[in-house]
């Protein structure tokens, strides 16, 4: 492959990712600031508080079940506009809202918008990344997200402490404003679609048979998203439990982390596969939650960010390019989608079942849980390795 074929920084790859940048951002930007908001706005009760964040995860999940197929009949354009449209209605809804119930509904609204934009630009990522460079470039990619996952929580949570809710509202909507030109501009041609090399045993379209490809690493992300449903939910909450000043910088320090691994593990999963990250990663994972939960300084929420991000930001990329992977290219929306509702799924399902401990217990000991989720991902993905090891030698 020459130079020019295997070349990962075109200006199409530019602006997809910070077009997937923009998306996330609004995205986390209101996450996280939403509990706060309704519990101060609408005196709602824990349940409610987790079904903010719930009830926009099922929501994108359903949407995203039809925006696959309508990617592989190559109607893009179509589901990008629609999407964020959708979304940009949802977010000024918001602002109108005068009941939790109301609001509630503009997270179903806003789920479901986002579920048929977030499918379309990984997809259109992977199309034309180089093959060879697949897992470095997803990396990159990537990145857009999980940097956004970081600086949008302190970001939502800096402009609603200190201009309130309105701020925070059309900071959001000019911003998903911005992804309107970039998405014209993406979709006005075709791109370019790296194909990858003929494998010895090529990859069938038969969707049920790549789609139980894909339940070990969904099963790993949905598992590795629990804590960041907690993370996302209860963080602010948290801090004022402990007495913690600025639990938002947890979100800064965890994004820095980030920034320096992800392209490291890009290329350690380019030469050596998912083996090199994932346990790894996990026990890092695990290491920033229990941290947490024993530190009230600043430089103790700071190791623990540190410790979360290098984790996170290994595992997630790892994650989406091995399902990538296990799929032919017509089929990747739907490996993105699954990949995506695996993430949406766990930060759902940890929102209402830390919520539920946190509501017996404490705070601090919700994280110290949570944990666990991040244990079951060594002790599944070690025993996957031992098992195919056993049939390899067996033969």
């Amino acid at each position: 492959m020459n130079q020019a074929t295997n070349k990962l920084w075109t200006k199409e790859f530019i602006m997809l990712t910070i077009s997937n940048l923009f998306l996330f951002l609004t995205l986390q930007m209101l996450l996280t600031t939403l509990p706060a908001y309704a519990k101060e706005a609408f005196d709602a009760n824990p349940t409610q508080v987790s079904l903010i964040t719930s009830l926009f995860a099922f929501s994108a999940i359903f949407s995203r079940l039809f925006s696959s197929k309508a990617l592989e009949k190559g109607k893009r354009r179509q589901l990008l506009y629609i999407g964020l449209f959708i979304s940009l209605l949802a977010i000024l809804g918001y602002y109108a809202a005068s009941s939790i119930i109301f609001l509630l509904l503009m997270r179903i609204l806003y789920g479901i918008g986002f579920g048929m934009t977030s499918t379309s630009f990984p997809t259109m990522a992977s199309d034309i990344i180089p093959a060879k460079r697949l897992g470095e470039g997803m990396g990159f990619f990537g990145l857009s997200t999980t940097l956004a996952m970081s600086i949008g929580p302190m970001i939502g949570l800096t402009l609603l402490q200190g201009g309130g809710f309105t701020p925070l509202v059309f900071m959001t909507s000019a911003i998903n404003i911005l992804i309107f030109p970039l998405a014209f501009i993406l979709t006005s041609k075709t791109p370019k679609v790296h194909r990858e090399p003929k494998p010895a045993s090529p990859l069938k379209e038969n969707s049920a048979v790549n789609l139980r490809r894909l339940v070990l690493p969904a099963v790993l992300n949905f598992l590795v998203s629990i804590t960041y449903g907690g993370l996302l939910s209860f963080l602010a909450l948290y801090g004022m439990e402990v007495h913690l000043s600025n639990p938002q910088y947890f979100f800064l320090f965890n994004a820095l982390a980030i920034i320096v691994i992800r392209p490291v593990s890009g290329r350690l999963y380019d030469r050596y596969g998912h083996k090199a990250l994932l346990i790894p990663g996990a026990l890092f994972m695990c290491a920033g939650l229990l941290l947490l939960t024993f530190e009230t300084t600043t430089f103790g929420l700071f190791m623990s960010a540190l410790c979360y991000g290098l984790g996170f930001g290994s595992i997630q990329p790892s994650l989406q390019t091995w399902m990538i992977q296990e799929v032919p290219p017509r089929q990747r929306g739907m490996a993105n989608g699954m990949f995506l509702n695996s993430l949406d799924l766990g930060v759902a399902i940890g929102a209402m079942l830390l919520g539920a401990i946190a509501q017996i217990t404490s705070y601090t000991i919700m994280y110290r849980y949570s944990a666990i989720a991040v244990f079951l991902v060594v002790i599944i993905y070690a025993i996957n390795l031992i098992t195919k090891s056993s049939a390899l030698f067996r033969k």
